[in-house]
């Protein structure tokens, strides 16, 4: 397998004088950029963790596919939530240390190297490219979906993101469904990270419209109406850290093609990419707590539209994204630096959008806490 050298502009390093302008604003830093979770573990996962201290799956080596616990939840959470019936669609599960190994290790342990290309969107999250990089393999960036990778010689996978970090954009299952047939055709694979795909806000104005407990999925590439019935070729990539503010316990999982899921286990087992036996107990816990999901799911809904208001007061222009956590928006000055120094000045940190591929962009997170976010807002409308 062994790991190829990378580059990428995603280096959190390179807004640390923004920080410092920010810093010394009054009032302090808001920072709105690196979308970690502020809002509690919920109690459910907390007691399961504790529950599982000292079972036999926590002092002795716990189990690379997970227990028998987990893998049922992550199956009934397919079925409540997804629409999707594994066992229907010969799909396996592997759990994975959080999303992001699982992203940055996918195209090494699918033994891709320097003949093979990986399709991902032009403006995306910075790992795929990684990932890619890593393996030794090719990278092609795309705007437009299958026409613009179907006929290119070497394409062994493709990158969907939906919704799309950092662009909240949503496919429809039948733009879904048109990439795994075309992808089915020359023999790749469809790697889907649907990381947020409980939280979309279609319908929702300001975070105004819209049930409170409504938990609505965007569609998932193990549908059936979208992989025809089967997992073959299908990879789907979900994480807790969202839905469950989990992303210490690093609890994520890949679900498809079940001989992919098996190759991919194998190396998995060897290289000790394990879940700890008793966070595999809170991350079935977590998946089963829906009512939880709900309530931040409700959170991140308000969030983004008083977000999204203060934005356009500042002269942003934005909409309620479809999808994921984050406000997407072109910089007023036509370059994300310049816009970053401006925003600065009133203490607000966002991320810029070289590191996603579009430096005329900016990314604002509503993983901050209520207080922030309407003290952003506040600044903003200055």
């Amino acid at each position: 397998m062994g790991f190829h050298e990378f580059s990428s502009p995603y280096d959190w390093s390179r807004i640390a004088a923004y920080k410092r302008t920010a810093k010394a604003a009054f009032g302090g830093m808001i920072d709105l950029s690196v979308g970690s979770p502020v809002d509690p573990v919920p109690d459910s996962v907390r007691k399961a963790l504790a529950a599982a201290a000292n079972d036999p799956n926590a002092y002795g080596y716990p189990a690379t596919a997970g227990t028998a616990d987990l893998r049922t939840a992550i199956a009934e959470w397919f079925s409540a939530t997804r629409n999707v019936d594994l066992q229907a669609i010969h799909a396996d599960v592997v759990p994975t240390v959080g999303s992001k190994e699982g992203v940055a290790l996918m195209a090494s342990l699918l033994h891709f190297g320097e003949d093979d290309v990986v399709v991902q969107p032009k403006v995306s999250y910075p790992t795929y490219e990684i990932g890619t990089q890593l393996a030794g393999a090719k990278v092609l960036k795309v705007v437009a979906d299958v026409a613009s990778w179907r006929n290119v010689s070497g394409v062994k996978a493709v990158w969907v993101n939906s919704p799309c970090n950092p662009t909240g954009e949503v496919y429809s299952a039948e733009r879904m469904a048109g990439i795994v047939a075309a992808a089915r055709e020359i023999g790749a694979v469809v790697l889907s990270d649907e990381c947020y795909a409980l939280m979309q806000w279609r319908g929702a104005v300001n975070g105004a419209e819209g049930e409170a407990d409504s938990l609505a999925s965007t569609p998932c590439a193990l549908r059936d109406d979208v992989c025809l019935g089967s997992a073959e070729g299908v990879l789907v990539l979900y994480s807790l850290s969202k839905q469950s503010n989990m992303a210490g316990y690093r609890t994520a999982f890949i679900a498809g093609d079940e001989s992919l899921i098996a190759s991919m286990s194998t190396y998995r087992k060897q290289i000790g990419q394990i879940i700890p036996g008793p966070v595999q107990a809170a991350m079935a816990a977590g998946l089963r707590d829906l009512e939880s999901v709900k309530v931040q799911h409700a959170h991140y809904r308000e969030r983004l539209g008083v977000l999204v208001s203060a934005l356009r007061a500042y002269g942003y222009c934005t909409d309620m994204p479809d999808g994921a956590l984050y406000v997407w928006v072109r910089a007023k000055s036509g370059d994300c630096w310049t816009d970053m120094e401006q925003l600065a000045k009133i203490g607000i940190i966002a991320s810029p959008g070289e590191f996603y591929g579009a430096p005329e962009c900016l990314r604002f997170s509503t993983t901050a806490s209520d207080e922030a976010i309407a003290s952003a807002a506040e600044r903003l409308a200055r």
